[in-house]
């Protein structure tokens, strides 16, 4: 179990927020495992990788034309006799003075070859070639390694592969590629009232939409979500599911029974655990509880939906992002478009907003949404989180406001 000092009784979102990253720090020592290339695009890269051969590996034409001897096409227009035609993958023989072979684009060049001339500036007649415009030695030409030699660095350790990562090396002829394995984590929502999408409601009864919502982030995060699951409010159930969740995944998140109510089924497990549950100075997502189960890090948020998805981008988002390799959640400060008067001083609000773009560029925000931790369905019209500070009680329009996509 491990220890930790006193929290005050309520805590501001930004402290709450740093114990959390000082406890999924350790995630970043993760194993590394070997995957196919074509599965490799979005993983992190978790090996410097050099190029094991020259790149390209042999001289080739870099235009469709003709390969000739610089000197022959000198002084121009000449003609001279074709030998031949060179496509890719095709290899041939030594192209002799006073002579023109016709090559494909990324075809090898033969022997001899010092230049090419583009099929533009030529005209073929029979088995001759009419060329109007000279080139020097090296032109339309390919050396070998002029790329990326053998032995170079070709992509380093920490990247975020890309397709144009998995471009270069899949043509330097890698077929697996070492990276990290993902960060996995699994989700457990409580509540006798929850039913799944798709079953049929009973008075009383709410869709389960923490669970897909909250899996749905994580995905987006580079998390991958070992398992979803529901538990009612019988502890024995829930304490069955944590303990499994916790033996395949690095990160558990709970969602409901961490208030101070009746039937708050997290609270009363966890808190033997050692769990610490609290008030964090933040709306939505004020109630909070952090606990260690069998080495494994579970968060607990609220489970109003809203609330859940506030918890999860405000407290969480940040570190996965980073441990994931990803790059930080673009933030702008923007002048609100109309008047906003928020709950009383003392707790941050992170309010559903809409970017108003002019041109190519965001100019202002506005809100879409109340602060109700239930209005889940309004949610979906909003792009970013109206961070508005635990002092300010009304903002007029005009007032800068920081905010940061969903």
């Amino acid at each position: 179990m491990i220890s930790r000092p006193a929290r005050p009784q309520v805590r501001s979102a930004d402290d709450y927020r740093d114990t959390i990253e000082q406890l999924l720090r350790p995630l970043a020592a993760r194993p590394v495992e070997s995957v196919p290339i074509a599965e490799a695009v979005g993983r992190l890269l978790a090996e410097d990788m050099r190029a094991p051969i020259d790149l390209p590996v042999f001289r080739n034409s870099a235009m469709d034309g003709y390969a000739v001897w610089a000197g022959d096409v000198a002084i121009t227009p000449v003609r001279l006799p074709v030998t031949g035609v060179v496509a890719a993958g095709d290899t041939g023989e030594p192209l002799a003075p006073g002579t023109a072979r016709k090559v494909m684009t990324g075809a090898p060049l033969p022997d001899g070859a010092q230049c090419v001339v583009p099929v533009e500036d030529t005209t073929a007649e029979g088995g001759t070639v009419h060329i109007t415009r000279g080139r020097a030695r090296g032109e339309f030409v390919r050396e070998p390694g002029s790329d990326v030699r053998a032995g170079a660095e070709l992509v380093s350790a920490g990247t975020l592969l890309a397709p144009r990562h998995i471009a270069a090396l899949a043509a330097v002829g890698l077929a697996s590629i070492p990276v990290f394995a993902p960060i996995r984590a699994a989700l457990i929502g409580t509540g006798n009232e929850l039913v799944s999408p798709g079953g049929r409601l009973r008075p009383g009864q709410i869709y389960n939409s923490n669970g897909i919502a909250l899996a749905a982030a994580l995905e987006a995060n580079g998390v991958r979500v070992t398992g979803v699951e529901h538990s009612s409010d019988d502890p024995g159930q829930f304490r069955r599911l944590l303990r499994a969740a916790a033996a395949d995944a690095d990160l558990v998140i709970t969602t409901g029974g961490v208030s101070k109510g009746d039937f708050e089924v997290v609270r009363e497990v966890l808190i033997p655990l050692g769990g610490e549950f609290g008030s964090v100075a933040m709306q939505p997502g004020g109630p909070q509880g952090l606990t260690v189960v069998d080495g494994v890090p579970v968060l607990s948020f609220p489970g109003n939906p809203v609330s859940a998805v506030v918890s999860f981008e405000v407290l969480a988002r940040p570190i996965l992002r980073r441990l994931s390799g990803l790059g930080p959640v673009p933030e702008y400060e923007l002048p609100l478009l109309g008047a906003v008067r928020s709950s009383p001083a003392g707790r941050r609000q992170f309010l559903r907003g809409k970017l108003v773009w002019k041109g190519a560029r965001p100019h202002a925000v506005e809100v879409v949404s109340g602060p109700g931790s239930h209005l889940v369905a309004s949610m979906a019209a909003a792009d970013v989180l109206i961070d508005i500070p635990a002092e300010e009680t009304e903002m007029p329009p005009g007032t800068a406001v920081r905010v940061w996509t969903l």
